[in-house]
């Protein structure tokens, strides 16, 4: 079973979508499924002691003539549009708003609606019932700060009404206080309740985020040194085609093919540090190499725009030719920043007839090239060879005056 873990783990990863809009999903899985379950199991307690208020608000009425119906709208449509949110999962949060705002509306018109009456101490109104579900409302509509103040609020506003509708009598003190005191502890229990299950929902969708990331990460860091090990027997493999071919190259056919596989193992030896693949062919035109030099520029971190001249003349470029073009550029502009501070750093092209000319220059320190050791491949494979592969030449022009980096590519030539 162990040793089927990698594979049960790489089919997984494989079912797991990666683009932005499925992926955002992932933090929120658990969070989500449990929002659900809450507005359901709210949904089912809202109906049952909804219901019960309803049957009791059918029997006397304790409000004056006229305000009986009113009230008893006022509430209970708002509740029935909640609860049925709840159960078909729309709309939850703006009708369970609606709800708890109605409801303490309901109970600041209660003493104008009882005004004159004879009410019992020992007998609820139908309005009771329902102070816990305006509670439960809260939990579901508002933020947590707001749900805190509608659990204290509406008990402690139900228990104010009842006594001012008793003209705070003994009797009504005695008996509204354990009311509110059983409003209180239950409202309590429901926004603890609420609090935990999203908290730990988060806590589960947050775990299982880092989870994935870190997953992703290893599976990419090792795609990673696959790829390196098979650039590597391929390299040797075209490396060693090339040297046998230009041994062997004894006319002028095999000595065209012996460059052109040389050509290639260059290429292929320049693009290994790069993620994307060759790409399109397609001929592109100068200013298309000084955009993508300007983009890549700015995401190295230097605020640098290519100086351009192009005429009107100027040459079609096929698309390996300037990806290589810009590849190099790109090296050169890094080099410059990481060794000169990007001092001084500017960009140019100029093309026209059928030549690119590209500078990259800087007022570092410069360098003495011949000290590079053999080891560093930013400007040997990054940019000699680079544009070496696709028939362009490459110089560089270093001193303490600065460096200068020159990139040169003739159709005529390639």
């Amino acid at each position: 079973m162990a040793a089927d873990a990698p594979a049960i783990l790489d089919s997984a990863w494989g079912h797991i979508p990666h683009s932005r809009e499925a992926t955002a999903g992932i933090g929120s899985f658990t969070r989500t499924r449990v929002e659900r379950i809450i507005t359901i199991v709210a949904g089912f307690g809202s109906l049952v002691l909804g219901l019960q208020a309803f049957l009791t608000a059918l029997g006397p009425a304790e409000e004056r003539p006229g305000w009986h119906e009113p009230l008893v709208l006022a509430v209970f449509v708002p509740l029935a549009v909640m609860i049925l949110a709840c159960f078909i999962g729309r709309g939850v949060r703006i009708a369970a708003g609606v709800f708890a705002f109605a409801y303490i509306l309901a109970l600041v018109a209660w003493p104008l609606a009882t005004a004159d009456t004879d009410p019992s101490a020992t007998s609820q109104p139908w309005i009771w019932y329902l102070v816990n579900i305006a509670t439960l409302a809260a939990v579901l509509a508002f933020p947590f700060p707001l749900q805190i103040v509608w659990t204290i609020l509406a008990p402690l506003l139900f228990g104010l009404v009842r006594l001012i509708q008793g003209d705070f009598a003994t009797e009504f003190w005695f008996a509204n206080g354990l009311d509110v005191s059983f409003a209180l502890i239950l409202g309590g229990v429901i926004l603890t309740l609420g609090w935990v299950f999203r908290s730990v929902a988060a806590n589960v969708d947050e775990t299982r985020a880092r989870a994935v990331s870190s997953y992703a990460q290893a599976a990419a860091a090792d795609a990673a040194e696959q790829e390196r090990i098979a650039v590597a027997a391929l390299m040797h493999d075209s490396v060693l085609a090339a040297l046998i071919a230009a041994e062997r190259a004894d006319t002028p056919r095999a000595q065209t093919l012996a460059v052109a596989m040389a050509r290639e193992a260059l290429t292929r030896l320049a693009n290994t540090e790069q993620d994307s693949h060759e790409g399109p062919d397609e001929p592109r035109d100068a200013h298309s190499i000084a955009d993508d030099i300007d983009a890549a520029s700015h995401e190295l971190g230097a605020d640098v725009l290519v100086d351009r001249v192009v005429a009107a003349d100027g040459p079609q470029v096929p698309g390996r030719v300037a990806r290589a073009l810009v590849l190099a550029a790109t090296q050169a502009i890094a080099n410059a920043l990481q060794h000169a501070g990007g001092a001084g750093l500017t960009v140019s092209i100029d093309a026209s007839g059928d030549q690119v000319h590209i500078e990259v220059r800087d007022r570092g320190e410069g360098f003495d090239l011949e000290q590079v050791p053999d080891d560093r491949l930013g400007i040997r494979a990054s940019i000699f060879a680079r544009v070496a592969a696709v028939g362009g030449s490459a110089d560089i022009d270093t001193g303490h005056g600065g460096t200068v980096v020159r990139l040169e590519w003739r159709g005529s030539l390639a």
